[in-house]
């Protein structure tokens, strides 16, 4: 962030609407903002509760859960679409489509599949991530120099060798791309899961506060709930950086 020619460290956005902030909640605009000191001095006392460390835990093993599988069957989806034109023929419609639709209408399917239990909660997860992991594995792919592919195969490489030497490695910057941003949105789908399917978890909180109007108790949950989130994105995106190179050896 530069300001008048002059460079900021990188969260001094976040401390500029931090101050705004506590400057609205002290003016009582709103009781729905309460100021963001009172909301601090909340979050240390409800982390200490056994409540909030069942719903962490209940949160934090749906959302790892969906965000595996969507890894586990999105990558090699998307590089099996970026090399075969056939399966990508077949499979990008139907991509393209849970991509744009809002999948919050399929929740109700999902309940009646699979119940109102954890299951639904962590196919909710997967399915808001794993479509965009699809997309970055696949462009990723198709944007690899053919002369590496045929490198390999004039060597005698086998398809599962092209498969995890050639084709992974080569697309790796668009995959971590796509995986960190399927994780953004894996966080929306397990509190969506959570208030829609069952009420568990940091869904079963935002529920309990809001209905009794505990505002400085639902704003430190959905603080540790963003904290959580960017942490895990700034990781990846400088897992990113160090791969970049890969881009460039294409």
């Amino acid at each position: 962030m530069t300001l008048y020619g002059y460079r900021l460290p990188a969260m001094s956005s976040l401390i500029l609407w931090g101050l705004l902030w506590e400057a609205i909640g002290q003016m009582e605009v709103s009781f729905f903002v309460p100021p963001l000191s009172e909301v601090i001095v909340t979050l240390f006392e409800v982390v200490q509760t056994s409540a909030f460390q069942k719903a962490l835990w209940e949160t934090a093993y749906a959302f790892l859960a969906g965000v595996f599988f969507s890894i586990v069957i999105g990558i090699p989806t998307g590089i099996l679409m970026g090399k075969n034109r056939l399966i990508d023929e077949l499979l990008l419609p139907w991509v393209n489509i849970f991509l744009s639709v809002p999948l919050t209408a399929l929740v109700p399917v999902l309940m009646v599949l699979f119940g109102f239990g954890m299951t639904s909660i962590i196919i909710t997860t997967t399915l808001f991530a794993i479509w965009i992991i699809i997309l970055n594995a696949r462009v990723g792919v198709m944007q690899i120099n053919r002369s590496l592919v045929d490198m390999a195969r004039s060597f005698g490489a086998s398809p599962w060798d092209a498969f995890v030497k050639i084709y992974f490695w080569a697309a790796l910057p668009e995959i971590l791309g796509g995986v960190r941003i399927g994780i953004i949105r894996a966080v929306k789908g397990v509190i969506i899961g959570q208030l829609l399917i069952s009420i568990v978890g940091f869904g079963a909180l935002f529920e309990l506060y809001s209905n009794n109007f505990l505002m400085s108790h639902f704003w430190a949950v959905l603080l540790v709930l963003f904290a959580l989130a960017f942490s895990i994105s700034e990781l990846l995106a400088m897992l990113e950086r160090r791969v970049a190179y890969y881009a460039a050896k294409r």
